[in-house]
């Protein structure tokens, strides 16, 4: 992390306004971009660019490393002649408030083919890095779509795709690519750091439990033999059952270090900074067995350790690492983070306690930290605010000195900016003053509401970006 007082912004790429149904890399990041350079903001936090899994989440991804394809922009794909503006017209989308996944399924891809018709007699310059996962992805990718069914339900003589259908999705990832590359360029000119986002786990349904399966802890006929999620928290009593297959440590250490080195080159070479979900799965996993009703049943197992993480820091030593080391941490566990050497999160709708202290405080944290207003796994802080008991209601409000004829917001972002951590993020959420409807996920649910959150353009305007940098300032960010 860099030296002097820092920070940014936490918005999913997907989360972005624009005509067509979801944020793009195009247009509307660029905008957003400016609009961070113009609050005197340095970092932008996003969510992860993979493909979506089950639910529409992120973090159950069927691969470590493509992109999503619907962030593909359209607009750029028009002006390099491969799209119509009757087809871009055609792929509008009234409602600006969500994304509706369903829809994206079935109209964005035919439209992309189109598009990758198009481009066949097409000469376009690429500034993609180098993909050395392309082939395998795009292989898993193809057979998806040929058989529209998880990997273990295609057939044992199942022949290979077609050259075509490898290049439509080889396609798809050299275009996501070469449009996000041209975007962190854009911000980096504009003094915008990156911050990416690694998920822990992959979906059972992934590239790589087909094509690495002894990567992960499975029984004699190929099925997980245990998988990942977390004991009963603050989010859930039962604990969540999350399904993602579980690493083999102590079975295939050489091969699971390897892929995760690769992955973390994967991250230096499209981002400037990085925060890996789950980090306390560094020290120790849950490990629920096959066949559990819920996580209640699982047990802790130790995980890879410092080893890991000093590996990772040797494979990509110009980037920035942040550790998601939330929840319910026994003391070893809480010792293990503390020391590992790279920042954790401080959370502040977890601080509001009107009777004991917490490290989460603005005024406890330690200047090696992340302070943020909340994540895109809690309530906005306005929504916490509104349900939280008076008591800590009355606390937050007396800490933070929050003022309605202000907006709430701005009480919340100056109480996060004035901490000691050197790098403070809000979700845009907070920053905008926004409740429930807001929320991007609810842990432990299912529901078209998660993940689809978006903002509309008229939020980046010269007040809130002006509110903005002048808080920057006091605080010395």
């Amino acid at each position: 992390m860099e030296d002097h007082r820092s920070s940014g912004i936490l918005l999913a790429v997907s989360s972005l306004p624009g005509p067509y149904g979801i944020g793009s890399l195009g247009g509307p990041a660029r905008r957003f971009v400016d609009f961070l350079a113009e609050a005197g903001q340095h970092y932008w936090q996003i969510l992860p660019l993979v493909p979506p899994g089950d639910g529409s989440s992120p973090y159950m991804s069927p691969s470590a490393f493509a992109g999503n394809p619907y962030l593909i922009d359209l607009d750029e794909l028009a002006a390099e002649g491969l799209l119509t503006p009757q087809e871009l017209d055609g792929a509008r989308w009234p409602d600006p408030d969500r994304v509706d996944y369903d829809h994206l399924a079935q109209t964005r891809i035919p439209l992309l083919q189109k598009a990758w018709e198009r481009s066949q007699t097409a000469h376009l310059q690429s500034d993609a890095p180098d993909l050395p996962w392309l082939e395998d992805y795009c292989t898993f990718a193809s057979l998806h779509d040929r058989y529209q069914a998880p990997f273990w339900q295609w057939p044992e003589d199942a022949p290979p795709p077609e050259p075509e259908e490898i290049d439509f999705h080889r396609f798809l990832q050299e275009t996501f690519y070469r449009q996000w590359m041209a975007l962190k360029k854009y911000a980096s000119r504009r003094c915008i750091r990156i911050m990416g986002d690694i998920p822990f786990y992959l979906s059972p349904d992934s590239v790589q439990m087909w094509r690495q399966p002894e990567l992960f802890q499975l029984d004699g006929k190929g099925h997980l033999a245990a998988s990942a999620g977390v004991p009963p928290d603050a989010f859930s009593d039962q604990g969540q059952l999350w399904g993602n297959p579980l690493y083999d440590w102590k079975g295939n250490k050489q091969g699971v270090f390897d892929f995760w080195k690769r992955r973390i080159q994967w991250c230096a070479a499209i981002y400037d900074a990085v925060r890996i979900d789950h980090f306390r799965a560094f020290h120790s996993y849950w490990s629920v067995p096959t066949g559990a009703e819920n996580a209640r049943e699982g047990h802790w197992e130790d995980g890879p350790g410092m080893e890991l993480l000093h590996a990772l820091q040797k494979s990509a030593p110009q980037l920035e690492l942040i550790a998601e080391d939330l929840g319910d941490l026994g003391p070893e566990a809480l010792q293990f983070v503390r020391t590992c050497g790279i920042p954790g999160m401080k959370v502040m709708v977890f601080a509001f306690d009107p009777v004991g202290e917490s490290a989460y405080l603005p005024h406890n944290c330690q200047r090696d930290s992340v302070i943020y207003t909340g994540t895109h796994d809690t309530p906005t802080f306005l929504q916490w605010l509104r349900e939280t008991d008076p008591d800590s209601r009355l606390f937050a409000s007396r800490y933070l000195r929050l003022r309605q004829d202000e907006g709430l917001g701005w009480g919340v972002i100056s109480g996060a900016w004035a901490a000691p951590s050197r790098l403070a993020i809000a979700p845009l959420q907070d920053v905008l003053g926004l409740g429930s409807d807001a929320r991007m996920n609810t842990p432990g649910t299912m529901g078209s509401q998660n993940w689809s959150w978006r903002v509309r353009q008229e939020a980046f305007n010269p007040y809130v970006s002006g509110k903005l940098r002048e808080i920057t300032r006091t605080y010395r960010r």
